[in-house]
């Protein structure tokens, strides 16, 4: 069968196999896309010599898609596994090698590319109080509530394991393989897993892409029955969002000196959103004010989702005015709020994110991973974000309305990470060593 209603049955059957996971999962997910036995397309291999690889787990711009502008399309499908290490204090030489075991495994079974498998592991400040130390020259701590009006599930298990690739079938089958579920993937056996010496403390998955969160978005809580997501939208909201310009390259993010040089620290979010309320509410103009600014809509700067951006957002010349804007239309927007704190002394962007949307329960949400140098800099970005000082222009704008979009998220979880270079990857210790 073939036509577009067959297509989209497909595509939900993929992204639902995503979401399900294990064995079931992977099998609708070849039964879905045909693809079973020969008739299975080949999943590009990693390298024969894995010392090409990149040194930066997070290494993943120059091996995804990019759109006309030159804007990253991240992978459109993800998976997050929070890990905890068997046992308590320090782990042993035994659990660190298995770690490696598993993912050299990976390494060898998939190409790093969105078309096999980009996939990093990171750890929590709890991990390193394993050893009662935290790791020696980054600036980083335990997550914490973020404004006066959040309170998420804090992140604190041992590791995270975050795996993308536009293949679901390939996603799938590397899981499995991880969690011991599969002596092979890609035609490469494991001789290990990381379920040998972690357990799973939760899994997350999501998605992103055009058309995706319109697809996904019948039935979800949070969004309204009529499916005003556009089509052309990469994520639930309606807009483009990690334009060139706007994004931190990846030499700013990496850490530069210490035992963890060529690493980065790792914020990830889970943000429930309310999307009956954005649309229900607001009009485009509305929507285009409180996603970029005032100035963006007065001027119609932004057409449709924001193709029409190309690899810039505009959102700097809307800064030196924030306030005078604020005082004019009643409103903030986030991506100027953002902005403010979210620039360096020569203008440099900081932080880098890679943020997709997620249908897990059932409902709308958002995944938010930020890359930056110095996790400090994300949090000086957020505080910037909530806008407080913004509340004191004007009573129009307050803590949660007309402030940008914090009227519409709400965050369930925060965690922070660091994510060692690939040499040093398997349970480092606190001094960036990985002794045997």
């Amino acid at each position: 069968m073939t036509g577009p209603n067959t297509d989209r049955s497909r595509r939900d059957v993929l992204k639902a196999a995503v979401a399900v996971g294990g064995s079931v999962g992977l099998s609708a997910c070849l039964d879905a896309v045909g693809y079973q036995g020969a008739d299975r397309p080949p999943v590009p291999s990693g390298p024969a010599d894995l010392s090409t690889l990149p040194t930066r787990q997070f290494a993943w711009g120059e091996f995804i898609r990019r759109d006309e502008f030159g804007n990253e399309q991240l992978p459109r499908h993800q998976t997050l596994l929070y890990l905890n290490l068997h046992g308590e204090g320090a782990p042993t030489a035994d659990q660190r090698a298995t770690v490696e075991r598993a993912l050299t495994r990976l390494d060898e079974a998939y190409a790093w590319s969105h078309e096999g498998l980009l996939r990093s592991i990171a750890y929590t400040p709890e991990y390193f109080q394993r050893y009662g130390a935290m790791p020696e020259g980054v600036d980083i701590y335990p997550a914490k509530r973020l404004s006066s009006f959040e309170t998420p599930d804090f992140d604190r298990q041992d590791a995270l394991l975050h795996l993308a690739s536009d293949r679901p079938d390939a996603l799938l089958e590397a899981e499995l393989a991880l969690t011991g579920e599969r002596a092979t993937a890609n035609g490469v056996e494991f001789d290990a897993a990381l379920t040998d010496v972690f357990t799973v403390d939760d899994r997350r998955t999501g998605f992103v892409g055009a058309g995706l969160p319109a697809e996904k978005q019948a039935g979800l809580e949070g969004v309204p029955e009529d499916g005003p997501v556009p089509e052309a939208s990469p994520l639930f909201m309606g807009f483009k969002a990690g334009f060139a310009k706007n994004q931190a390259p990846e030499d700013r993010v990496t850490i530069q000196e210490g035992p963890f040089a060529g690493g980065t620290t790792k914020h990830v979010a889970n943000l429930r959103q309310r999307l009956s309320d954005w649309y229900g509410e607001q009009d485009f103009a509305d929507q285009v004010m409180e996603m970029f600014s005032p100035m963006h809509a007065e001027n119609n700067w932004v057409e449709g989702v924001g193709a029409n951006l190309g690899d810039g957002s505009r959102v700097d010349a809307t800064l030196d005015t924030i306030r005078e804007q604020a005082r004019e239309h009643g409103r903030v927007g986030h991506a100027q709020k953002a902005a403010r704190a979210n620039r360096d002394a020569d203008g440099g962007v900081k932080l880098n994110r890679r943020h997709f949307e997620s249908a897990d329960d059932g409902i709308a949400s958002l995944h938010f991973p930020s890359l930056q140098r110095e996790m400090s800099e994300f949090d000086a970005v957020r505080e910037a974000m909530n806008g407080q000082d913004l509340t004191e222009v004007t009573p129009a704008v307050r803590q949660r309305v007309n402030n940008g979009i914090l009227e519409y998220i709400f965050v369930r979880h925060r965690g922070n990470f660091l994510v060692p270079p690939r040499e040093i990857r398997s349970l480092p210790t606190p001094q960036g060593e990985v002794p045997e």
